[in-house]
């Protein structure tokens, strides 16, 4: 790579940091932005200039110039990084997973917390795992060697995911704020079984995401090269080699000895909402020219999240939740006392429906036998299903809507990694992409680095079901032969989450 093109990497770095400048400068009074080394509970209240500051960061100039920030920083270290360095990192990446998986475990975030911003040794860590460790049952109780403790935090501190503020003493920062649950460890001693409750569910993610998934994922090289490459997979799923089920992972997920770990994924799925922000699930969609009273179904809506921030914006409608039986039954035992209002009030309800059989009628307080919704809504609900299943799904909406019922699905549009020629940049529906960047940039097209998340996605769905994120191309041609046209698609502001819009052909 010629000089000039390192250069231009450098350039796009350092216009994206005078655009989040201006934007921090430009407020009354100036702020400063957000440190790494400054931990941000969202479970603490702050002064508002600190929540302000940390709002600024989702707006779409802040957050679409980070973007540029993470991409070119991206292909900058791949260019100029040793290449076997490189790749040790990359295929040695499983470790960090499980570091992150094993202090979310221990419960390191929130002993830091406590610790304060002075950190806390590593015998003084040791001590706190041992003393929350006594109070699980089934736990393992033995030796905790303060060295190992130690070279674990240190290799997340290098991924800047701790700080190491004296040698052996460890102390939250941005980063691991984020995956603190907020539950004080007495809270943790007296009921480790809730530390989810009540919560975001970032602390859930990791738990799950380094459990199950991790060890599912691991297997999914042999399953590729043993019939997982077919279009319908002739080996079962990755999920037979890791736990020896036949089942969909949804299923195994209800079995006898995995209830922790269905109630952990309904606080998980809370915690994804994070892929997207709160004002793109507000104005994804034209919510507004719904009529009063206008039902709105959310299928495969777990315990309601989207619904919940849905309820709060728009009070005239009523999202009705649905879901697998036992996943309905846990709902709103999950929430706590929270949102307690939008429950009772009907605003919010649970109705057990499996979205792979023909959608049934409902009753519902207020409006009376439901048949045909205003909306049925499937937020990250077709990328869990291969193209034969995403079909049937589709199809079973279409039989269920009525002439005026529009369908809003919600998943990850993939762009291509290089620049699309064919897109169809003229039409109205906004859904092919030329490419995410300027005509001349130096990044890559499909952003890179910044994208990477919804890659990464793409093959965990794989691993867990075979199934995938897909192109617009492919979701327009699933939606068209399930009997559904696309009319719109709204892209959010730096990210390869869509919302979009079809209606009955």
């Amino acid at each position: 790579m010629p000089i000039s093109d390192l250069r231009a990497l450098h350039a796009v770095i350092g216009a994206a940091i005078d655009k989040i400048e201006t934007e921090y400068k430009s407020q009354s009074p100036p702020l400063e932005y957000p440190s790494l080394d400054a931990p941000y509970y969202v479970s603490q209240s702050h002064t508002p200039a600190e929540d302000r500051a940390e709002e600024l960061k989702l707006t779409d100039a802040v957050f679409s110039a980070a973007n540029e920030i993470v991409a070119a920083c991206g292909q900058l270290t791949a260019t100029v990084h040793k290449p076997f360095f490189q790749l040790v990192e990359t295929i040695n990446g499983a470790n960090v997973i499980a570091l992150l998986h094993f202090a979310e475990q221990t419960h390191i975030p929130e002993i830091l917390r406590e610790a304060g911003p002075g950190g806390l040794h590593v015998k003084g860590v040791a001590e706190k795992i041992a003393e929350l460790r006594r109070a699980l049952p089934g736990a393992h109780q033995g030796e905790i060697d303060p060295a190992k403790i130690g070279h674990v935090l240190r290799v997340l501190a290098t991924y800047h995911w701790v700080r190491e503020v004296a040698p052996d003493v460890f102390a939250n920062n941005r980063l691991t704020s984020f995956i603190d649950s907020g539950k004080s460890l007495e809270q943790l001693k007296a009921a480790p079984q809730k530390k989810y409750d009540e919560t975001d569910g970032v602390a859930a993610f990791v738990g799950m995401a380094g459990d199950e998934v991790f060890t599912i994922m691991a297997g999914l090289s042999g399953w590729l090269l043993e019939g997982g490459l077919a279009t319908n997979a002739t080996n079962g799923l990755p999920l037979k080699r890791a736990y020896g089920s036949d089942k969909l992972y949804y299923e195994w997920l209800e079995d006898p000895g995995n209830e922790h770990r269905l109630l952990r994924f309904g606080h998980a799925m809370n915690g994804t909402r994070y892929w997207e922000t709160a004002e793109n699930i507000i104005h994804g969609f034209a919510w507004n020219d719904l009529r009063k009273d206008a039902v709105v179904v959310d299928i495969g809506g777990g315990i309601g999240s989207v619904s919940v921030i849905l309820s709060q914006a728009y009070p005239d409608l009523k999202f009705v939740v649905e879901d697998r039986a036992p996943v309905v039954a846990i709902a709103r035992e999950a929430w706590g006392s929270k949102h307690a209002e939008l429950f009772d009030s009907g605003r919010v309800s649970f109705h057990a429906q499996n979205f792979l059989e023909e959608h049934q009628p409902f009753e519902l307080a207020g409006v009376g036998t439901v048949s045909q919704p205003d909306v049925f809504l499937a937020r990250a609900v077709l990328h869990n299903w291969p193209d034969k299943d995403a079909l049937k799904i589709l199809s079973i909406l279409r039989r269920a809507a009525g002439p005026h019922t529009k369908l809003l699905l919600v998943d990850n549009l993939l762009p291509y990694a290089c620049v699309d020629e064919k897109a169809d940049i003229s039409s109205e529906s906004q859904g092919a992409v030329r490419s995410l960047v300027p005509e001349g940039s130096p990044l890559l097209p499909n952003l890179g680095k910044a994208s990477a998340n919804g890659f990464i996605l793409d093959i965990t769905m794989m691993g867990l079901f075979d199934a995938k994120e897909r192109t617009f191309r492919e979701f327009d041609a699933l939606t068209q032969q399930a009997g559904w046209k696309i009319t719109g698609v709204k892209r959010a502001a730096g990210s390869l989450w869509a919302y979009t819009t079809a209606v009955p052909i």
